[in-house]
């Protein structure tokens, strides 16, 4: 684990961290360690309407389940 040192941290972001640790029920220290550690990770993709809905179009042509199903045991992904 690292150390992280903030200066010239105005007072009303503090007093503001500190309010929501307060209101949480934890340190100061532990917000803002939540707070930093949420705004650098990579937010989850949310799939569109549009792209749900694309899951359920029918095929363009037939396809022969049986052979797809044969093709892929024999491949060993079955």
């Amino acid at each position: 684990m690292g150390t992280l040192t903030i200066r010239n941290l105005e007072e009303a972001t503090k007093r503001e961290l500190r309010g929501r640790a307060a209101a949480r029920g934890v340190s100061m220290e532990q917000e803002v360690r939540e707070r930093l550690a949420s705004s650098v990770r990579k937010p989850e993709k949310k799939a569109t309407i549009e792209e749900i809905l694309a899951l359920g179009v029918k095929p363009s042509e037939p396809f022969d389940l049986k052979k797809l199903s044969d093709e892929m045991w024999d491949e060993g992904l079955l």
